[in-house]
């Protein structure tokens, strides 16, 4: 009898210890899942003849970051320089080995991405702008800029802006606000778009660095857009998209697909990533 009832106990065994298997991996997916950035991108070359934006995303053991480079200056150049950049921030990032050296790692990235662009430029025009953007394990959010294209959080159906475009613009109102100029003269600037700093540049200062990391809430989404997407579409329309209550692949489908849909002569590349803190 005791024979015939073995089997009978190690089919019992085996199915106990997959059931305790099955409940474990069910609590560690459940962990993962509710600690979470989820990510979405989307891009279009526009009317352009070459895609000179260039973007990465990368999931780390200190945290998820995501780097956007909008090349600029003349087609092979454009795209040489966002190339050398997304990918210099990508290599730099393996040097991570503490949230703490975040700073620095923005800025030796920004430094050596710069070098290497300049030298291979080697004398013609060329360059790009940068956005990076870091999200610690503790929901903070590190970032990174430089040029115009932009960080900005989409929190509770409102844009909170995160970085401040190095565009003529910015000289000319700070020169409006210590009373040197009248906000006409700045509308009326025909080099208020003009790019003031950017990697590629002899002349380039310095990566803009938050100061302190921004907490953010369930349900934000820190967005990285280059000029082809906020030069397209109002803040009203982009509102509307990243409100909809789907998965951030979607909605940065959606709003790639609103940008073709202007049908604009002249659409520049456009290129936008989302990262939702999910818990």
């Amino acid at each position: 009898m005791a024979t015939a009832l073995h089997p009978y106990i190690i089919t019992l065994l085996f199915l106990t210890v997959l059931l305790i298997l099955v409940a474990i991996r069910r609590q560690l997916v459940y962990k993962i899942a509710d600690k979470r950035i989820e990510l979405g991108n989307g891009q279009t070359i526009g009317r352009r003849e070459e895609q000179d934006d260039y973007f990465a995303t990368v999931e780390t053991a200190y945290g998820t970051v995501a780097v956007l480079a909008d090349g600029i200056s003349g087609l092979a150049n454009g795209r040489m320089a966002s190339t050398i950049a997304v990918t210099t921030f990508i290599e730099e990032l393996k040097k991570l080995t503490t949230v703490q050296q975040i700073s620095d790692y923005f800025k030796a990235a920004a430094t050596k991405s710069n070098q290497m662009i300049v030298e291979n430029l080697q004398g013609s025009n060329g360059g790009t702008t940068l956005v990076a953007a870091f999200i610690d394990e503790q929901g903070l959010l590190h970032w990174g800029a430089v040029g115009d294209s932009i960080v900005t959080i989409f929190r509770n159906g409102e844009f909170i802006e995160v970085n401040e475009k190095h565009i003529f613009e910015s000289i000319l109102t700070e020169r409006y606000l210590n009373g040197e100029i009248s906000q006409l003269e700045i509308q009326e600037n025909p080099f208020k778009k003009r790019l003031v700093n950017y990697l590629g540049y002899e002349g380039f200062k310095k990566i803009d660095i938050g100061q302190t990391p921004i907490p953010l809430r369930k349900g934000d989404k820190v967005c990285l857009l280059s000029d082809g997407v906020y030069g397209t579409l109002t803040e009203v329309e982009l509102e509307k998209l990243l409100s909809e209550n789907i998965p951030p692949h979607y909605i940065a489908q959606n709003i790639i697909n609103a940008v073709d849909n202007k049908r604009l002569k002249n659409q520049d590349n456009a290129t936008i990533i989302i990262l939702e803190k999910t818990w």
